[in-house]
Formats: structure tokens, C-alpha cells, sequence
């Protein structure tokens, strides 16, 4: 995938990983849509902003028809906040599930045509470690992260006969808003560059795209990853940082 002269759009443009994904596609010479809920937090220089919000049926379509020479869609916008699966809150549980596997499957049903008429292109969807080893304090997020893992490899598979390029970002912990505020009120005590900064986690994605990688792991993914040789069990942060 070259994405020097691609059209490419990305969800949740507004701050953390979803700016910097906008801001280095722009800077590597693609045509950038940058999307949010509220377009008017979106602050990225060069780039063209939509509105879209990716749990709204409506909100998908017409940004799929606003943006009709897209051939890279990064799936990057999703609700956080889960909390814990027994005793969370219900609906922000279903808030997150919503999101991050719903709103994922909504824009690649939407897109998938328009990236078909534009030669295939790529698809990457922003997962995370959580995916592969649950965190205690938010274990809803963790289960619609597995859940969005495996629409990832299930969508690689029924595109691939449309030339659809499909790429897993498998993250740990990155320097965003949500983030820190996680880390605040678990009162994670990190050590200094613990967490991705979000433009060199965005190299990593984008680097990983061109070369044709169907998963990009940091740090934490690779611990991630071979912890699902044995049984399942917590994401161990000193392991990871150390």
C-alpha cells in the first residue's frame, strides 16, 4: 500500500491517536478526511472534516457518500470507558461494544464498496492489548476489543477477493486523553515513557500499512500476543514496561 497520493479517512480526528494518524497521512502526501462527532474540535491543517459519528447508521452513509474516492480507512473512533462487566454500568457497556465492534462493522459495510471501486485498498482498525489480555477496572473494553479483533480477521478474509488490504494496530498504552484519565483513577503509577507517544505509534501503524502487514505491534502487543500461547490471564504491566 503506497499511501503517498491515497485518499484515506480516519474516525475520531479530533485528538490522541485519530489527529496524529491524520496529521502523518497528510504529511506522507495522502488526501486526508478527518472525522469526528463534533467536527468543529477537529484542528488538522490540509485535511477536509466531516462529521460523522460511527454508532449513527445515517452518520456512516453519508460520510461514505461525502467521501467517495477513499481507498485507506482507518477505523480509529471508539468509546473507552467500559468499566467492569459484573457489576458496571449496563449501558456504558453497551456503549463500548457499540463503538468499537458495531461502529467499526458499520463504516467497513459502508466503505467496503466504495474501496472495491477505487482499486481495493486498505483497511486498518486501531485494536488494543486489551484485546489479548483482559484489565481488571474495565473489562467491557477488553471484551468489545476481542470481539473487534475478530471482525478484524473475519473482514481480511471476505475482502480479500476485492484486493482489500486489512491491518490489525494492536497497541498498549499511548499517551491520549482517555488514557491518562485510566491510569489516574486506577492509579497506575507509570514510569517515564511508559506509554506510546501517539505520532510514533502512528509511524509504527502507517510504516507497517505500506508494507503490507496484516498486525502492528508495539511493545506491549508482542507480550500480548505470546501470552496467548498459555491461559488467559491480566495484561501484566510491570512485565510489559520492564
Amino acid at each position: 500500500m503506497n499511501l503517498h497520493g491515497s485518499t484515506a479517512l480516519v474516525t475520531g480526528s479530533n485528538r490522541g491517536i485519530g489527529h496524529a494518524f491524520a496529521t502523518e497521512l497528510l504529511r506522507r502526501g495522502a488526501k486526508v478526511y478527518a472525522t469526528a462527532r463534533r467536527p468543529e474540535l477537529v484542528d488538522v491543517p490540509g485535511a477536509e472534516v466531516l462529521r460523522l459519528d460511527i454508532t449513527d447508521q445515517a452518520s456512516v452513509q453519508a460520510a461514505a457518500e461525502a467521501a467517495g474516492d477513499v481507498d485507506v480507512l482507518v477505523n480509529n473512533a471508539a468509546f473507552t470507558a467500559g468499566g467492569n462487566l459484573v457489576d458496571g454500568d449496563l449501558r456504558a457497556i453497551r456503549e463500548v461494544v457499540d463503538s468499537n465492534f458495531y461502529g467499526t462493522l458499520a463504516m467497513v459495510r459502508a466503505f467496503a464498496p466504495v474501496l472495491a471501486r477505487n482499486g481495493g485498498g486498505a483497511i486498518l482498525n486501531v485494536l488494543s492489548v486489551a484485546a489479548w489480555a483482559t484489565v481488571q477496572g474495565n473489562t467491557a473494553y477488553a471484551a468489545a476489543k476481542s470481539a473487534q479483533w475478530g471482525l478484524t480477521n473475519g473482514i481480511r478474509l471476505e475482502l480479500a477477493a476485492q484486493g482489500t488490504q486489512v491491518t490489525a494496530l494492536v497497541p498498549g498504552m499511548t499517551a491520549t486523553e482517555p488514557m491518562r484519565a485510566f491510569a489516574q483513577e486506577v492509579g497506575l503509577d507509570l514510569p517515564e515513557g511508559a506509554m506510546n507517544e501517539p505520532a510514533d505509534l502512528v509511524d509504527l501503524a502507517l510504516d507497517g500499512l505500506e508494507a503490507g502487514e496484516v498486525e502492528v505491534l508495539d511493545r506491549y502487543g508482542l507480550r500480548a500476543k505470546e501470552l496467548l500461547a498459555g491461559p488467559p490471564q491480566a495484561f501484566d504491566l510491570d512485565g510489559a514496561v520492564g
